[in-house]
């Protein structure tokens, strides 16, 4: 089978450009493969994982998956990573993988939008991927690594406590908002109030820094404080 490779108890099917899983794939590897991999591929189902019953380890990086993903039961999997799908419900897939994968420990979710990270979207920062971390940890307890970085104890204690409460929700965008986003701004790196045409005033910042070096000629920064 071309782009099928087995390595023992690994399988591979990478970069095959196919939109299911090929049911010959699990009617000849499905009853002997712990690790399978789909990566690379156009999957937008999972239909045909159950013939994979003793799967450990199943990496779909680089897929169309969104949020109606299904896993079958999967008691023995211990890792998944869907790095770069279209999962963009969070919650809606953390209570599915607590049914369907109970011993997971590992899970890689980057490059979805329900992960939100600043390098995916400019929108996002550090404060809201510690708000997800500790939500996912809240929901899957007992996972050992999220987006390959260890879960640590203070993280745990976090998602215990204040898990609950992290869940990020998108706020409505009103009208008005709407139509004031839709405005087009013109960025410039001056303070505001050089920005006009017709002012000639200049305009001067606060330094909150003085040179104390002994071969100085002098502090050039001198606060009206020293005079």
């Amino acid at each position: 089978m071309a782009g099928l490779v087995v390595c023992g108890t690994q399988v591979s099917y990478i970069g095959q450009d196919c939109r299911e899983i090929p049911e010959h794939l699990g009617r000849d590897c499905g009853h002997f493969a712990k690790r399978l991999d789909l990566s690379f591929n156009l999957l937008r189902s999972l239909e045909g994982l159950s013939a994979f019953g003793s799967l450990e380890e199943l990496i779909l990086d680089n897929n169309l998956l969104g949020d109606d993903l299904v896993l079958p039961g999967l008691p023995q999997l211990h890792t998944l990573t869907l790095n770069k799908n279209q999962i963009t419900d969070l919650e809606c897939l953390l209570d599915h993988l607590a049914k369907a994968t109970p011993a997971l420990e590992y899970l890689s979710l980057l490059g979805n939008v329900a992960c939100p990270n600043e390098l995916v979207s400019l929108e996002k920062d550090e404060d809201d991927y510690k708000r997800y971390r500790c939500f996912v940890l809240y929901k899957l307890p007992n996972l050992k690594f999220l987006d390959a970085q260890k879960v640590t104890r203070q993280e745990r204690e976090e998602a215990l406590l204040r898990g609950a409460f992290m869940k990020v929700v998108k706020p409505k965008v009103s009208s008005a908002d709407a139509a004031a986003s839709s405005e087009p701004r013109h960025y410039t790196p001056l303070p505001s109030a050089s920005r006009e045409l017709t002012s000639h005033r200049g305009v001067l910042g606060k330094c909150h820094y003085v040179y104390y070096g002994k071969n100085s000629e002098g502090n050039r920064f001198i606060r009206d404080d020293q005079l």
